[in-house]
């Protein structure tokens, strides 16, 4: 890619008031705390300088990887050629409604305090993922019998400079994907359809959830959540379990001892470690189980 692009499109960012780092190690913006740096790092701060950065990259054919809280993404050691769009100041958060209507950069767990204080429940099970309403949307993210797709009523959408909206039935959402999945598309805003609740009710369930997670899970330890998609009939930990898995390290990656479904860093890990492990995992499960283990981790770059 050429240097000459980058110059255009960083000059072009900064014009805008848009924050612009060269070279930032994407370590630094990951829950993993791996990665290599992005050639650019541009951090916009409303939607409309985000579609006129985007729209420029499409125009330039610069790769652009949309950014929210880095908590499932794995970036290669030797970075992304190509430009990281941080959503984070994507942050407007309002009532509307029985629901919230919120930017795509909002951190899912203040958006889920929100809506307790508010009164507005449906929201209880996304309490603790970490990650954005705008990423949560792209993987129909879930946990404890709750998904997106039962609480999403829209969303608004970039397709380079184009503007859109997927209504509640258009997102095709199914196990870890939606119509975002692999598109160049990215989310900017959602709505979420909730109902009037409790708060004290709404309040307990969230702190229920949210005390299952700490006992159960890694959360001391840099990690990106469950690193497999659960396989029909089984879950991921317990066959990574069964095959005596747990502790099992690559480099400064291991099988979490708390909750075998999570690969986790103990200090230094890089990329390759962590697919290292991830491979070994998938080769131990197959041979010993004949289940197919299939990574839920988006791997960025370094050729995966």
């Amino acid at each position: 890619m050429p240097d000459t692009d980058f110059s255009i499109l960083a000059a072009f960012a900064s014009e805008q008031g848009a924050d612009v780092l060269e070279n930032e190690p994407m370590s630094r913006h990951t829950t993993f705390q791996i990665g290599g740096p992005a050639r650019l790092f541009i951090r916009p701060h409303e939607e409309q300088v985000l579609g006129a950065i985007v729209g420029l990259c499409a125009k330039l054919g610069i790769p652009v990887l949309p950014l929210g809280n880095g908590s499932n993404l794995l970036i290669a050691d030797d970075g992304f050629d190509g430009t990281v769009v941080s959503l984070e100041r994507l942050s407007a958060l309002q009532v509307d409604g029985n629901g919230i209507r919120c930017g795509a950069g909002v951190k899912l767990e203040d958006v889920c305090l929100f809506a307790r204080d508010h009164g507005l429940a449906g929201l209880e099970f996304a309490y603790g993922i970490p990650g954005t309403a705008g990423g949560a949307v792209y993987m129909n993210a879930g946990a404890y019998g709750g998904e997106m797709r039962d609480v999403v009523d829209r969303s608004w959408y970039l397709d380079g400079a184009v503007q859109g909206v997927y209504m509640r039935g258009e997102h095709a959402f199914s196990y870890r994907h939606s119509i975002y999945t692999n598109s160049r598309k990215v989310v900017t805003g959602v709505r979420f359809a909730l109902v009037p609740g409790d708060k004290a009710q709404i309040g307990r369930k969230m702190q229920e959830l949210m005390d299952r997670r700490v006992s159960k899970q890694p959360l001391e330890y840099p990690s990106a959540g469950s690193v497999f998609k659960r396989p029909p009939g089984h879950f991921a930990g317990t066959l990574i379990d069964q095959c005596g898995l747990k502790g099992t390290s690559v480099g400064g990656a291991a099988v979490s001892d708390k909750h075998a479904g999570f690969i986790v860093n103990m200090g230094g890990a890089t990329c390759a470690d962590v697919v290292a492990l991830i491979r070994q995992i998938q080769a131990a499960v197959l041979q010993k189980t004949g289940v197919k283990l299939e990574s839920e981790i988006r791997i960025i770059g370094g050729g995966h």
